[in-house]
């Protein structure tokens, strides 16, 4: 089963999921032991969170937050840790992530390390003002590969 997984530093990798254990495999690959959250930020896909990274100390994940953001169309609360995105079946369930799903993931990680690296010369203003830049360029990522 096709899915992602999205590091707090916003290196994507992309995941062939065992049908039969797929939970397993999320927990493993988020790093949790106990139970993951899951949320639904786009009708055609599920993402997988660590239910406790802020506690933990986990780093936030900027690239996870812009991509479910600019599929919500608003700012999200931060995600924090490694974060899992796989398809959603009809019923809600796990499912293999699409293609065009993936390539909205991938795009958005690569204009989130972009414009991370372009910050080290050229900071925001305020932590808010990086925000809101963000989720602008990964709202136009999504809606072009819509």
């Amino acid at each position: 089963m096709r899915a992602v997984r999205i590091a707090p530093d916003s290196a994507l990798t992309e995941l062939v999921l065992p049908e039969s254990d797929a939970h397993s495999a999320i927990r493993e690959n988020v790093g949790s032991p106990g139970a993951v959250d899951q949320a639904a930020y786009h009708p055609g896909a599920l993402l997988h969170i660590h239910g406790e990274g802020r506690l933990l100390g986990l780093g936030e994940n900027l690239a996870s937050w812009a991509l479910a953001s600019a599929w919500r169309g608003m700012p999200l609360y931060p995600l924090h840790g490694p974060v899992v995105v796989t398809g959603r079946a009809h019923h809600g369930g796990v499912a293999a992530l699409d293609d065009d799903l993936v390539q909205h993931a991938r795009t958005v990680t690569q204009t989130v390390r972009g414009t991370l690296d372009t910050w080290c010369t050229r900071p925001p203003v305020s932590y808010e003002a990086a925000l809101r830049e963000l989720l602008v360029y990964a709202a136009r990522d999504v809606a072009v590969g819509r």
